[in-house]
């Protein structure tokens, strides 16, 4: 698969001028009865922050949901972790 998206992904954004160091982190997991699950966190680097974990019945779909999550997260501005924030 040419287009294969990661089980697991940390992503931040850090801007100094506004305050702001978040953290979004996505995983993908296995259910007992054959499904997988996106398990999401995010909040502020440094506190536990929040989760939501949503299931699918085919892995196939918890891929592209968990793909979809990702553009959209990376579009509005995060990046992998130590790619930029070493401002």
């Amino acid at each position: 698969m040419a287009n294969e998206v990661p089980e697991q992904l940390h992503l931040h954004r850090v801007e100094p001028a506004r305050n702001m160091r978040r953290f979004y982190a996505l995983a993908l997991q296995p259910t007992l009865f054959g499904g997988a699950s996106v398990i999401r966190n995010w909040g502020r680097i440094g506190p536990t922050g929040q989760s939501m974990m949503e299931t699918f019945d085919q892995p196939e779909e918890a891929s592209v949901a968990l793909g979809q999550l990702e553009r959209a997260k990376r579009r509005r501005g995060y990046h992998d972790v130590g790619a930029a924030d070493r401002n």
